[in-house]
């Protein structure tokens, strides 16, 4: 996926909105009237260009951003196994940045089919023990498995799979109290249809590890919604249990925002949808969630760009813009992953909030800093 041009004026939001609107989960955009189109302007606020937004990673990670740099520029693997050597196992941000490198990987082997993403060859032949390197190979596997020609339960995908539960398991020997490999492996069994017994096994062996981890949950939500297609009950009770169980300051209470998210119709018409009892509670459950968990949580910014998408549609659009304040800049995560431009579809939701916001009354000096 490559960045785009340059930022859309908001003359051809119109179009645009059509355009998304196919888009996988794109929600049904409501269209806004605020007047000059010149009065809402992103720009005005600081807000990224969108040919400047990171489609890599969720929200800052300067230390990845740097590491992921010098693998690139230099076509060594050190700097990459240094910053997984010294990031704590049991917290989300490894999980993160082992996804970060496993992704660099895959998108490397897509530009240069076979000779690209040499580094983690060498990583893993110099360095065989090294349980980030096999961490990230795993997670390369994975992705090489949703991108495989044929598509999903095709061939290739279920053999690319089948690998990747191995190096998951050989992963998971080299670092033994670390949920990243099981996490990982959770990917596979959505994609291999493990059996509900087999899953819960994997889960067990997940939560004895990080028993409060939101990408686990996020992870296994896919599976859930995978295994029930067209059906939202086992999804919706997964994510509510785990939301009931969750503690004070933990962004799980925003997991039934997403089962919410996953099982969106593609095309929605009912005018009063984002109106709904349904969609306001687990609106506000992810409010909750982002009010009262730490302002460092690396997980923060996914619910953020959640709730952008949902509040924008809600015409929620002061509390869109404070999502916007906060995420701008990166947008690599849902729903904007999901798409084949994300930075594309990020812009036009941040220009429908700031006309939204503009149209009520807001302006670049009554937004918080």
């Amino acid at each position: 996926m490559e960045i785009i041009w340059v930022l859309m004026g908001f003359a051809l939001l119109a179009a645009m909105t059509v355009s998304y609107a196919r888009a996988r989960r794109g929600g049904g955009i409501r269209q806004v009237a605020p007047g000059s189109p010149d009065a809402a302007d992103p720009a005005n606020y600081g807000f990224d260009r969108q040919e400047d937004l990171d489609i890599r990673i969720p929200g800052p990670d300067n230390d990845l951003m740097d590491a992921l740099d010098n693998v690139r520029r230099t076509g060594q693997w050190q700097a990459a196994s240094q910053l997984l050597a010294g990031t704590p196992k049991e917290g989300e941000q490894r999980w993160q940045r082992v996804q970060a490198f496993g992704g660099a990987a895959a998108l490397e082997l897509v530009q240069q089919p076979g000779v690209g993403a040499q580094w983690l060859k060498a990583w893993r032949l110099e360095a065989e023990k090294d349980a980030g390197g096999a961490q990230v190979h795993a997670e390369l596997l994975v992705q090489q498995a949703w991108r495989a020609s044929g598509g999903v339960g095709s061939a290739d995908h279920r053999i690319i799979l089948e690998e990747a539960r191995e190096a998951c398991r050989k992963a998971a020997l080299l670092s033994p109290g670390d949920p990243v490999p099981y996490i990982t492996e959770l990917a596979v069994a959505r994609g291999l249809a493990y059996s509900e017994a087999e899953f819960d096994e994997l889960w067990a062996k997940v939560i004895d590890r990080a028993p409060q981890h939101m990408g686990a949950h996020l992870a296994a939500l896919h599976y859930w919604c995978e295994k029930w297609h067209g059906s939202r009950e086992k999804a919706d009770a997964f994510s509510h249990a785990a939301a009931a169980r969750a503690p004070q300051g933990s962004l799980l209470a925003a997991l039934p925002l997403f089962a919410l998210y996953e099982n969106l119709p593609d095309v929605i018409l009912t005018g009063g949808f984002y109106q709904s009892a349904v969609v306001t509670r687990a609106v506000e459950g992810a409010l909750y969630a982002v009010h009262t968990a730490r302002q460092d949580d690396p997980m923060l910014a996914h619910v953020r760009h959640l709730l952008l998408l949902f509040l924008v549609n809600m015409e929620r659009w002061a509390e869109a813009m404070e999502q916007v304040r906060h995420v701008d800049g990166y947008v690599g995560a849902l729903p904007w992953s999901a798409s084949e431009d994300p930075a594309a579809q990020y812009a036009i939701y941040r220009a429908l909030a700031v006309a939204g916001y503009e149209a009520n009354g807001g302006s670049p000096a009554t937004l918080p800093h």
